[in-house]
């Protein structure tokens, strides 16, 4: 509890924030975000949409595989 209010009020402390939002470090880390955002959207556009199709299949089959591994490692723990 103590640590939660200390960070509401560091929050809350708009020379505090005005100050870390100037600071080098994070005006880095924001642009960095953005950069990576952009490119990031960029590539989307050039992603073949049956590629995507097929790993969207192989992602459900994995996932599906693994529940059933799962609840057949939790049968074999139970007996």
């Amino acid at each position: 509890m103590p640590l939660r209010s200390l960070f509401r009020y560091l929050a809350n402390n708009e020379h505090l924030v005005q100050r870390l939002a100037e600071s080098y470090p994070v005006r880095r880390a924001a642009q960095l975000a953005v950069s990576i955002f952009y490119r990031g959207k960029e590539k989307l556009h050039d992603i073949d949409p049956q590629k995507v199709n097929r790993l969207v299949t192989f992602l459900s089959k994995f996932r599906q595989n693994l529940k059933e591994g799962i609840e057949d490692a939790k049968r074999q723990l139970k007996k």
